[in-house]
């Protein structure tokens, strides 16, 4: 099922766009809302307590510290190619027909990522199917109506789809994701961590909170607790 899910939920989504045709922004943006609310909730109770109680009595807890930080500070460097499209931006030319390399290996690098703890935190599947979903709509939705040809479009999205399985597969073939998989999991943890929190503020009008985001926010927290 790591292996099938993150797949699945790409696909749900370009099917979604194909499909239904959205048009309703607020309701895509309370999506990715109880997106952020359940990743972030779903890193506070636990991927932290299960990086740091794995510890052994020669680890120093504060390099767990220290490669959570280098997380967000590769993901906000990722962000630099990517424009935000990991939370629900995407900013390229529409009328341009050219394969957006960046777009896509900045995407791939984050989702092979988000792959290599799947094997220890088998959780962590449930907070990729809710984050990729409308992050799928949001590139579909982009995709379809700008000037890429659909077969570029259809390879951007499969591949895009494999790249979690991968990194989970690495993960088990890899030596040194063995050796080395506590800090890999806490690299994965700032990744994730900073992708929620600017979900959640951006999520926001004027950085106000209305009342079904509100509402949504709290579902999530709820959802991540008792799954």
């Amino acid at each position: 099922m790591n292996y099938i899910l993150p797949i699945a939920s790409v696909l749900l989504g370009f099917l979604f766009v194909i499909i239904i045709k959205p048009q309703n922004q607020r309701n895509l943006k309370l999506l990715l809302a109880f997106s952020g609310a359940f990743l972030l909730s779903l890193t506070a109770f636990s991927l932290l307590p299960e990086i740091y109680h794995d510890l052994h009595t020669n680890e120093n807890p504060k390099t767990m510290g220290l490669f959570i930080m280098i997380g967000i500070l590769m993901q906000i460097f990722l962000e630099f190619f990517s424009k935000g499209a990991e939370h629900g931006h995407v900013h390229l030319n529409k009328k341009s027909n050219s394969f957006p390399w960046l777009l896509f290996i900045s995407l791939s690098i984050h989702a092979m990522l988000e792959g290599f703890p799947l094997h220890d935190h088998e959780m962590l599947v449930w907070g990729i199917i809710i984050h990729k979903l409308p992050v799928a709509i949001i590139l579909s939705t982009f995709f379809l109506e700008s000037k890429i040809s659909k077969p570029k479009i259809a390879g951007f999205l499969i591949l895009f789809s494999l790249m979690t399985p991968i990194g989970t597969f690495l993960s088990t073939c890899l030596p040194f994701a063995s050796t080395y998989q506590h800090y890999i999991s806490a690299l994965v943890i700032g990744v994730l961590l900073h992708i929620a929190t600017v979900i959640l503020f951006e999520s926001s009008e004027n950085h106000k909170f209305n009342i079904s985001k509100l509402i949504v926010i709290v579902l999530g927290i709820i959802t991540a607790y008792f799954i």
